[in-house]
């Protein structure tokens, strides 16, 4: 049983604390663990994902043509989301149980948060190998290489959907992909419709704000997603200066756009759109992968939210510009931080001196 030894433990260790305990001379002991963090997230994400399944099977039966009751629409979302969260579990956990006993470590609990994320920012549709493909990817290269969980400083979640993207764009850009089982339909998000030059097409921000609208399964919903962020800075997992720094940055530069004539969307219909919110709240606060130092929260969130309306408005071929703002700000964080603590060390100079 030793060849199995990191997946039985990972198993055994899932939903009960083990009953080993530390030894030594000084430890300092806090109820909160990785567990507990990655669970409080997944309680986070659960508002999001209860509207996602609705929206998704809401979609499908509007674009059909059938009767858009509470239960049907929930049970059709449910069995589209249920293969794809099984695929991304069993690879990624595959790839992560392969690689701890290999190195002869315990399985950290980080991939259960990434695992609940994928399936989240993907089409209803898109084809399960794509999902496996792409989980086993992100989880090597972009975590498992580099140390595994902690030691990653690309958002693994996100850098799964860059792959789709860049790999099979035509199974997660084009404006068919958004409703479920209605192929035959244009189901245009509306970036889509800003990129397509029809801006007049934008639902109204009520539509936008609530998530009545075609989209990834857990993205539409901005009052889920409040919800999750509310949930996120009351427990203090997430921190609310990434989020708000997130949001001004974003606005911001949304205003500049439309005043210079550069975009035609309302500021607070950018931010409504596509995944910006939930990427403000459950990907760029991810506490790997983020700035760490309090003024580096400040200077990372306001790049994430520049960048993320300057590549939809100047890259008509990335409506979605919040997913490459991210990598690109998890690239920079590091130096971020460094710069922040080089400023202060001089600064502490100047006084003594």
């Amino acid at each position: 049983m030793r060849k199995f030894n990191a997946l039985l433990d990972a198993m055994d260790t899932f939903l009960r604390t083990p009953a080993t305990v530390t030894d030594g001379r000084c430890h300092v002991r806090d109820a909160v663990d990785m567990k507990r963090i990655m669970i409080t997230v997944m309680i986070a994400l659960c508002p999001a994902l209860l509207f996602g399944w609705w929206n998704v099977g809401y979609q499908h039966f509007l674009a059909i043509g059938g009767e858009t009751a509470l239960w049907p629409c929930l049970w059709y979302g449910f069995l589209k989301w249920l293969p794809l969260v099984i695929v991304t579990y069993v690879s990624g956990l595959g790839v992560e149980v392969l690689f701890a006993q290999i190195r002869k470590e315990e399985v950290a609990e980080g991939f259960f948060v990434t695992g609940f994320l994928i399936p989240m920012i993907m089409p209803p549709d898109v084809p399960l190998w794509i999902v496996a493909v792409a989980t086993i990817f992100a989880v090597i290269f972009g975590k498992e290489v580099f140390g595994g969980t902690g030691y990653n400083f690309l958002n693994p979640a996100l850098l799964a959907r860059a792959f789709v993207f860049f790999a099979y764009p035509s199974v997660i850009s084009g404006d068919k992909v958004w409703i479920s089982g209605a192929d035959a339909i244009t189901g245009a998000t509306p970036l889509a419709f800003v990129m397509n030059g029809h801006p007049e097409a934008i639902p109204s921000t009520w539509e936008l704000f609530f998530g009545t609208i075609p989209g990834c399964i857990g993205e539409t919903c901005k009052i889920a997603i409040l919800i999750g962020a509310a949930i996120l800075i009351f427990t203090q997992v997430a921190d609310w200066r990434i989020m708000l720094s997130v949001v001004v940055g974003g606005y911001a530069t949304a205003v500049v756009c439309q005043l210079t004539g550069l975009c035609p969307v309302s500021a607070h219909d950018q931010l409504l759109m596509g995944g910006f919110m939930f990427g403000a709240v459950f990907m760029a606060t991810d506490p790997v992968t983020a700035a760490h130092t309090r003024d580096g929260k400040y200077i990372y969130g306001l790049f994430v939210g520049i960048l993320a309306i300057l590549i939809r408005t100047l890259n008509k071929g990335y409506p979605e510009g919040m997913m490459l703002a991210i990598l690109l700000m998890n690239i920079f964080a590091p130096l971020i931080d460094w710069c922040v603590v080089q400023n202060h060390i001089k600064r502490r100079r100047k006084r003594k001196t």
